[in-house]
């Protein structure tokens, strides 16, 4: 063992009459513990609610949504389209999809909504949107026994409206059809034969989903579609298969991926990820005051101890180091324990999903925990570099110890 080291360690075991000491160093380690395990927490509570929240969002759409880069009359040959698309390579899934605003009514209330008309195995082959039915049934969307078509509807927006499975519903289009009179509002009546519930609060309270071709007639327009969705095989590449299609279908039309689309949701985590950083960091700093303060007094009450082992010849750069060391020391054990007190707690919450939250508004039924080794080293840096820094104050003070002026009356 490098002398040094020796000594540091030997002045961080405190004897009887120096008790004080230790219970400082134990403070010391202990803060920097609390530090580290706490933000290994908090970032582990960010990372697995963005990463739950994205698992729901790619379920629920496609990866990347293809539409008329200047909206007009429709996608008119989207057969062609879909078959170009088809052959690419990544492109799992497409499916063509026909979106419009609503008015939807019940005899009781009436509330607006977006309209999605889809190709059931299609559709499925793209999100897991249909799945998500958990009243009903979406086969119920191709019953052509009834005397109405079948729609689905979001949990809150059967809610809103004041509707059940077998409800007869009112679809109105406000842009209507043109007539003799001019463009006067068209509707159309729909039974509900499901209702789906994703957790997002957009999906289930403004979204409503029929078969394309009811879609089309309920807002009056002619085989067309005004988007295409895309699954890929590898999500990694949305963005470089974006410039790939948007190349091979033409400039008439342009590309959007998941990200895109949620792009204010994964900014409001990313900026909340690194306020809570700068937060819990603070905690940091004052750990490192606490190793700083020790360090001070140690240095005073060695000072005897110093004035000694340098006048037995030992150097001012060795007198630095040992209580640099002192300080790496207290870093590394606090950030040790912290690191496998981070790890644990969000491993024991996530696995017994300790934290509850209200589906219905949060999007997720419990709080998740995903802490990545990547941030683990981060933090492990973090905090025996501010450590080290710490130390170099009082290192320098008990450097600069004259020996004589402390030995002279001894």
């Amino acid at each position: 063992m490098r002398f040094e080291l020796y000594v540091a360690l030997r002045y961080l075991r405190a004897k009887r009459r120096e008790r004080f000491f230790s219970i400082v160093t134990v403070l010391s380690v202990t803060g920097v513990a609390v530090g580290v395990a706490s933000l290994i927490i908090a970032m582990a509570i960010n990372n697995g609610v963005q990463a739950g929240l994205r698992d729901h969002l790619i379920g629920a759409s496609a990866h990347i949504n293809l539409v008329e880069k200047n909206p007009e009359f429709g996608i008119e040959e989207y057969d062609a389209l879909l078959a170009k698309l088809t052959r690419l390579e990544h492109v799992e899934a497409v499916a063509p999809t026909l979106y419009g605003e609503m008015m939807i009514s019940t005899p009781v209330r009436a509330k607006g909504c977006f309209l999605k008309g889809v190709i059931p195995d299609a559709e499925r082959r793209v999100s897991r949107l249909l799945s998500k039915v958990v009243e009903g049934s979406f086969q119920g969307l191709a019953n052509t026994e009834g005397e109405y078509p079948g729609i689905l509807l979001g949990r809150g927006l059967a809610d809103g409206v004041g509707a059940r499975v077998s409800t007869i519903v009112t679809v109105l289009n406000p842009q209507g059809e043109m007539t003799p009179l001019g463009r006067i509002p068209s509707f159309k009546r729909f039974q509900v034969v499901g209702i789906f519930q994703t957790g997002f609060f957009e999906l289930d309270n403004l979204w409503s989903v029929c078969l394309l071709r009811d879609a089309q007639r309920a807002l009056s327009l002619g085989d067309v579609v005004n988007s295409v969705e895309i699954r890929l095989d590898d999500l990694e590449v949305s963005d470089e298969m974006t410039a790939a299609i948007e190349k091979a279908v033409g400039e008439d039309y342009s590309t959007s991926t998941w990200m895109e689309r949620n792009q204010a949701l994964f900014g409001a985590l990313e900026t909340e990820k690194l306020v809570t950083a700068l937060i819990i960091g603070l905690i940091m700093i004052v750990a490192a005051l606490n190793i700083l303060i020790s360090l001070v007094m140690m240095v005073v009450e060695k000072t005897k101890d110093i004035a000694i082992i340098k006048s037995m010849g030992t150097s001012q750069g060795q007198i630095r180091r040992i209580f640099m060391w002192q300080g790496i020391v207290i870093g590394a054990l606090g950030t040790a324990f912290g690191l496998a007190a981070g790890h644990f707690v969000s491993w024991a919450c996530d696995r017994y999903q300790l934290i509850r939250l209200n589906a219905e508004v949060y999007g997720l039924e419990y709080v998740p925990f995903a802490p990545r080794p990547l941030d683990g080293v981060f933090v492990a840096v973090a905090a025996v570099l501010i450590s080290y820094v710490i130390t170099i104050y009082p290192s320098s003070s008990a450097a600069r110890v004259d020996p004589a002026d402390v030995l002279r009356y001894e």
